[in-house]
């Protein structure tokens, strides 16, 4: 079928067919363009974070030389939630799946599809879309090792005090090495102010590693996860899937962890259409006009994410009735292949 679509495309490219006959697609009825309308899935994005803490060598000296009181002994692995986005994405909708027929004494209209087979343009090409992208997501960062800052003293050190004992004393030689540039009083100044903040900087780097032999090193990993749910109007608490301090993202039928709860409401009433006028055969383009759904998801009791987006299944459809596309005017129309609604339309 995709096949079919394609040679249709190029035919009208090449050959400027002009036709336009919209109806309802039956398969094994008709010879045309398929396309579908989109309908809306809600696209669920959570960021989460892996926090992996890494115990330093002297870790149990760090209340003693240094005054840092609190610092754990023990290595720890645990995940944060970071952010959660919500987004609208099209998918073909079955349910509206129509055929353009190719009649070579009617209009022009020739059809431009995305690659599953959604509506993009009528008459034009429509405009490359932005990419939306992913979350920017943190990675580890990179750790010197502080033993390059150790002197001979340091790594012959007779025992594990001694050697924290002497790295403590170079830590504080450090700081006060920096006090005296910043006030001007090193008995070797640096020449200017580009000089002063790569000798600053070089002194900040020491100090952090050495001082991180106390501290220990945190490390902070980034990690998506998407999930898609279909909307529906007075959703509420759906779980979409489970967090775990200690596991991390998990599936929603796991119970080690604390759902994620999406609940979704239209926020757009659908006008009433007499049942009449929805048996009539639609004579023309088929568009979607898209309606609006909060969404909110919660953790915990706190609400990660709450916003308004388009939801296709909230609105309705309508049509481009046949007189827009007169043989002496040339009449384009861009839609929004994620709702089907229409974007833009002018003519010449």
């Amino acid at each position: 079928m995709r096949k079919g679509i394609i040679a249709a495309l190029a035919a009208l490219a090449c050959l400027g067919v002009r036709a336009q006959d919209i109806s309802p697609y039956m398969p094994g009825e008709g010879e045309g363009i398929m396309y579908f309308l989109p309908k809306t899935e809600l696209e669920v994005n959570v960021t989460a974070t892996k926090v992996t803490y890494t115990p330093g060598d002297f870790c149990r000296y760090a209340a003693r030389y240094l005054r840092t009181e609190g610092v754990s002994v023990q290595p720890e692995v645990y995940w944060e939630i970071k952010r959660v986005d919500v987004r609208s994405a099209g998918v073909p909708d079955s349910t509206k799946a129509y055929i353009m027929k190719l009649k070579d004494k009617d209009v022009a209209s020739n059809i431009e599809l995305t690659a599953n087979g959604i509506v993009k343009a009528i008459n034009t090409t429509a405009p490359k879309r932005e990419e939306t992208g992913s979350p920017k997501l943190e990675k580890p960062q990179k750790h010197e090792d502080p033993r390059r800052y150790m002197t001979e003293e340091m790594l012959m050190a007779a025992s594990t005090a001694k050697m924290a004992e002497l790295v403590a004393r170079e830590i504080y030689n450090i700081r006060e090495s920096k006090n005296l540039i910043l006030r001007g009083q090193a008995d070797a100044m640096p020449n200017d102010g580009d000089a002063m903040k790569l000798v600053i900087g070089n002194l900040d780097k020491q100090e952090r590693a050495l001082t991180e032999m106390f501290t220990g090193t945190t490390d902070r990993e980034d990690r998506l996860f998407t999930f898609r749910i279909a909307p529906e109007n007075g959703t509420e608490d759906k779980v979409i899937a489970r967090f775990s301090r200690l596991l991390g993202m998990l599936s929603p039928d796991n119970l080690t962890g604390e759902p994620l709860y999406i609940s979704v409401s239209s926020t757009a009433p659908v006008p009433v259409v007499p049942e009449e006028e929805k048996r009539k055969k639609p004579k023309g383009v088929i568009y979607n006009i898209p309606g609006k759904g909060k969404v909110t998801v919660d953790w915990q009791g706190k609400t990660l994410f709450n916003g308004e987006l388009p939801v296709t299944q909230f609105g309705y459809t309508e049509v481009l009735t046949d007189g827009l596309f007169d043989k002496k005017v040339n009449t384009r129309v861009i839609f929004n292949p994620d709702t089907g609604g229409i974007v833009k339309i002018d003519k010449d």
